[in-house]
């Protein structure tokens, strides 16, 4: 009889929701004593895994959920097992049960999911684990929370039908050192298990495709007629348009490139951009996104690195950037091809061969069989060159869509989110997580051209209502000199990356706004995150933990006692580097522990917890009288002295001690006596105290936000061979123009595409 139900069940879930089950041979490697977990999506998830489980496991219920008459149907098929997680008595008979080698089933959330991720996990079920010595059993359910049996009916997308998927991930068993106990203890169980949650989100996306199936797929589920992209014209796209655009595009591209050829992208945050970027995508080009604010030179380099030949652009860009000089440079080297003039060769006959396409763009897609390998490259991104030259770093589809599974578990992108994307599409931080990621997950991203205008970006984060902004701390501490105190009041998630987020920044947006910045840490190697803090887990000053799937050891550095370098691996690894000296040849990453294993270059220490801490690169390390000194804690002392300022250390040559340490901060009245005070009080090492301050008015950071540490050295080192004469004034005046009107020397926004 049971056996009917579950296939009748099975029989009406598949013509319904399309369940697909994968993992099944999972269950019998778990063994008898099992704990089985799931995350909770919506009021189908009982009878999910009821059906297709092959045994019918005891149902660990909420005693809340279990009174509700709605469940009272679900008795005849199952047992339940009503419990609180809070309840200490509670889980001891949850122990005591499972130890008599019976399998239950148990929702760590407690609760179906109101953000259409994962809600607070509650330790009860970490500590059943490890005091029954139970097994594991991860389940993955992906697609019912967006069903009308979920909890999301006005807070995101809802259908009646949509494709439900159950993943069966292979057992594991909570493991603690046996010295651990009491509170530590159940942290830690609480932990694994989080991770293990983490774990189930990551697992339920398919990152076996390449990233315009992801797009057809994410039409699919949220509606081709959904917004997707706007910029600063207002120009509004949907799933269904950018795709048309894309195809419409591609078959004009297609007739001047060739298949798997590295196509330069010079463009800046216009909706023209990701149709360009769509359509490369579509006829198996791959974009190499090139940074128009390096300066001819670098760009040319870069073009050389990446073999790349042909460069797509837009002439009313260039003229209204002040680049029109940039385009004859680059038009003696390489094809130049502007959007303008592709636009007049539009016919009828491509419009109607595009529109032809776009009713069914999956099957066009595969049929041209071109880069639709999840392994090959997808794009090609050009590391900051805030430290040194630049190198091409080669992504596949299949590395942008793991980091997406990876950060999904974090930040939930919904196409109830207005996402505020203000960093260029050229860095992988702009790019991945400001476009791509909001895209797959049904977000409308609102493309502005510059991080730089801070009295314009608050009031449109306002006026659109804008959930998801990121950022850097130099960005975060500019906006926040001229943003109304309910500028950002609709923000959900305000999150930091690409340098440290220093303490005085996160006080000031805090006491401001109300609002606690996350920060993040990753590299464009990774695609770019590593980690991140979230809601749940968050430890100021640090950087989170490892996001799922990626495993990092410490690597020691003579001259630092704690941490080292920080050295990881996982899917979302780039496939390896493209270096000026030996152009279209992939260099993948490896260190002494083999293959795939990547050096980030930056200093780390990671807690007990999992917690990273990132102490500064690996360059950014000054050797004074044999001790090494991190330039990255004397910008935090500066920070600690003068809140809400930008400051940036430099080392320098020194004749006695090797090295020294220079500080340049836009604090006109910066002292070295008061960096001594405040690293006594603090309890600081003195030898952090830089010996020599540089005033400018303003810090010079490139277009990701980062500080431009290249300059600023060259500055410094000026400044200390020739303090007395003119030669460091000389290098001033190469990185600032004088603004008569505001009487005062103001550093060129770099933004604002001036050559250099």
């Amino acid at each position: 009889m049971i056996r009917l139900w579950k296939l009748f069940f099975r029989i009406l879930l598949r013509l319904f929701y399309k369940v697909d089950v994968t993992g099944l041979e999972n269950y019998e490697k778990a063994g008898d004593r099992v704990l089985i977990i799931a995350n909770h999506t919506s009021l189908l998830d009982g009878i999910l895994l009821y059906a297709w489980l092959p045994e019918t496991p005891t149902f660990a219920i909420n005693t809340d959920i279990a009174a509700k008459k709605l469940f009272k149907p679900f008795l005849f098929f199952v047992d339940l097992f009503e419990m609180d997680a809070s309840n200490p008595l509670s889980v001891k008979s949850m122990v005591k049960y499972i130890k008599q080698n019976k399998k239950a089933v148990i929702f760590p959330e407690g609760r179906i999911t109101v953000t259409g991720s994962l809600m607070k996990i509650y330790e009860g079920p970490g500590l059943i684990a490890d005091k029954s010595n139970a097994t594991i059993l991860p389940i993955a359910i992906e697609g019912a929370q967006y069903s009308r049996l979920s909890y999301m009916k006005g807070r995101g997308y809802v259908c009646w039908f949509p494709k439900v998927t159950v993943t069966i991930l292979p057992p594991k068993k909570i493991e603690i050192p046996s010295q651990v106990l009491g509170h530590e203890r159940r942290k830690a169980a609480s932990r694994q298990l989080q991770d293990l949650m983490y774990k189930l989100t990551y697992s339920s996306f398919d990152q076996k495709r390449t990233i315009y199936t992801a797009m057809l797929d994410a039409s699919k589920q949220f509606g081709k007629n959904q917004t997707i992209v706007e910029d600063i014209k207002r120009e509004q796209l949907s799933y269904k348009q950018l795709i048309l655009r894309s195809i419409l595009l591609s078959n004009l591209i297609k007739k001047q490139t060739r298949a798997d050829e590295h196509i330069g992208v010079l463009l800046p945050n216009v909706n023209a951009l990701p149709v360009l970027f769509f359509a490369l995508q579509f006829i198996g080009r791959v974009p190499a996104m090139l940074n128009f604010t390096a300066g001819a030179l670098a760009i040319k380099r870069a073009c050389e690195t990446s073999q790349v030949n042909i460069i797509y652009t837009s002439r009313a860009f260039l003229e209204n950037a002040n680049l029109e000089k940039l385009g004859e440079v680059l038009e003696k080297d390489f094809t130049v091809i502007y959007l303008e003039d592709i636009k007049k060769s539009i016919t009828f006959a491509t419009k109607l061969s595009a529109l032809y396409k776009s009713r069914s763009p999956a099957r066009h897609y595969a049929k041209q069989n071109l880069n639709t390998n999840p392994g090959s490259t997808a794009v090609i991104l050009f590391t900051s060159g805030s430290e040194g030259h630049p190198k091409g770093v080669v992504l596949s589809h299949g590395n942008i869509l793991a980091n997406y599974a990876q950060v999904r578990c974090h930040i939930n992108f919904t196409p109830a989110d207005t996402i505020f994307n203000c960093l260029p599409l050229f860095h992988s931080f702009g790019l991945n997580a400001g476009f791509l990621m909001p895209l797959l997950g049904g977000g409308k991203v609102f493309l502005y051209p510059s991080p730089l205008h801070y009295r314009i970006i608050p009031e449109l984060i306002y006026e659109l209502g804008a959930t998801i902004f990121f950022a850097t701390d130099t960005f975060f501490k500019g906006y926040a000199r001229y943003a109304h105190p309910f500028d950002f009041n609709t923000l959900n998630y305000v999150v930091a990356g690409a340098e440290k987020l220093h303490e005085d920044t996160m006080q000031l947006w805090m006491h401001k706004y109300g609002l606690r910045i996350l920060q993040g840490y990753g590299v464009t190697e990774a695609s770019p995150v590593i980690s991140v803090n979230n809601k749940m887990l968050n430890k100021p000053g640090t950087t989170g933990r490892l996001v799922s799937d990626m495993e990092c050891y410490i690597k020691p550095v003579d001259g630092i006692e704690h941490g080292g370098h920080l050295v990881v691996r996982g899917p979302n690894i780039m496939q390896g580097y493209l270096s000026h000296d030996k152009p279209g040849e992939i260099q993948a990453p490896a260190t002494e522990r083999g293959a795939g294993w990547y050096d980030t270059g930056d200093i780390a220490d990671i807690d007990d917890e999992g917690f990273i801490t990132i102490l500064g690169r690996a360059k950014r390390f000054a050797k004074i009288g044999g001790e090494m000194v991190s330039l990255t804690a004397v910008e935090e002392l500066a920070s600690l002295t003068w809140p809400n300022m930008n400051h940036a250390a430099v080392a320098v040559h020194d004749a006695r001690k090797g090295e020294k340490v220079i500080l340049i901060t836009d604090h006109e009245n910066a002292e070295r006596k008061q960096l001594q005070e405040m690293a006594k009080s603090k309890h600081m090492s003195e030898l952090i105290i830089p010996k020599l301050i540089i005033f400018i008015d303003e810090i010079p950071v490139l277009s990701t936000g980062k500080t431009d540490y290249i300059n600023l050295k060259e500055l410094a080192t000026a400044y200390n061979d020739d303090k007395e004469g003119h030669s460091w004034r000389n290098k001033l005046s190469q990185l600032v123009k004088h603004d008569p009107a505001e009487k005062k020397l103001a550093i060129t926004d770099p933004v604002h595409f001036q050559l250099q």
